[in-house]
């Protein structure tokens, strides 16, 4: 059976993934219930996502559905649990999911150094044009402004034949 999913969310009480989506049987719009089970306010979000995408119940209807998407809602569901509001949530997610150009990725632990280039992978991704885009030009030159004289460096105006 293939299924086209229109709408992901979450039901808190009781906590579950509600999927809206458009069955290819009978041409009807159709909703799935998955109930969530054994997820705690420390639960790892991305964990319990893999898990319900991956569960044989489950899995046709959530084959279309991001993994990013999941664990968002996971995200949800976890500070809910922890009694945060929506608007909390909500910054908080924002905060998982952007990028400080400013921050040193050389710090980080591989978990998190891996999170922030997938985040980045998603974010080139969806930026990327393709050969099939409306406004693909193949060959662009663009020409930058320097608003300063570019500075020389020593190494690079000495001769080959001093080697």
């Amino acid at each position: 059976m293939m299924c086209t999913p229109k709408k992901c969310g979450i039901r808190f009480q009781p906590p579950a993934i509600i999927l809206i989506y458009d069955s290819d049987v009978k041409g009807k719009s159709r909703q799935r219930i998955m109930p969530v089970r054994n997820f705690s306010k420390f639960s790892d979000c991305s964990r319990a996502a893999e898990q319900l995408k991956n569960n044989p119940r489950h899995k046709s209807y959530l084959e279309q559905v991001s993994l990013r998407q999941l664990e968002k809602l996971f995200g949800f569901l976890r500070g809910y649990l922890q009694g945060q509001s929506l608007a909390e949530m909500m910054e908080q997610i924002q905060r998982e999911r952007t990028i400080d150009p400013e921050e040193d990725l050389n710090k980080l632990d591989d978990k998190e150094l891996a999170k922030r280039k997938s985040i980045m992978d998603e974010l080139f991704e969806k930026n990327q044009k393709k050969k099939d885009d409306p406004n693909f030009v193949y060959d662009i030159e663009v020409e930058f402004p320097q608003e300063e004289q570019l500075l020389s460096c020593g190494w690079d105006t000495e001769s080959a034949d001093e080697f």
